[in-house]
């Protein structure tokens, strides 16, 4: 079986935006982020992106939009020869209850059936509680970041053990 490392899109590897990144021109990728998932695929993990994307059932922004956002990202991976394996989002507001939003776990679950992925031996990173607890509810070990600057460390202590 697999193990991955499960990432939140915005505030990991993306600056959050209070209005939702909602078009490609709206993404500013952190620094280092291909060398952190440079460091992913060479210690033998998938990369997985596991995101809520309410702006989707918001009227803000679209599913293609999303589509074209994840795009963007994987093609400047591909530039420093790495990619992300897959994107798992959520387009529910937090009112609709829906079974896939952070912190349900089914997102991940799903990328576990997916790419035949042993939870137990994957995490989730992310920036907030939901992150956290979504790994957590999907039987992965988690890690809440305080900084998107903790990441490529974060990643290091995981690698080492």
């Amino acid at each position: 079986m697999n193990k991955a490392i499960f990432l939140d899109r915005d505030g990991v590897l993306n600056k959050e935006r209070k209005d939702y990144v909602k078009t490609i021109h709206e993404i500013e990728l952190f620094p280092n982020i291909e060398k952190c998932i440079s460091e992913i695929k060479k210690n033998s993990f998938l990369a997985i992106v596991i995101t809520n994307q309410s702006a989707v059932n918001r009227g803000l922004t679209s599913h293609e939009n999303i589509i074209e956002i994840h795009n963007e990202i994987q093609n400047y991976l591909k530039k420093f020869d790495t990619k992300i394996d897959a994107f798992y989002y959520c387009p529910h507001r937090p009112d609709e209850h829906c079974k896939c939003r952070k912190p349900r776990p089914e997102l991940i679950k799903q990328a576990a059936l997916d790419f035949q992925i042993n939870l137990s031996n994957s995490w989730m990173i992310g920036d907030n509680q939901k992150d956290f607890d979504a790994g957590t509810n999907a039987g992965c070990k988690s890690i809440k970041l305080s900084s998107p600057d903790e990441l490529e460390n974060v990643l290091k202590q995981i690698f080492s053990n």
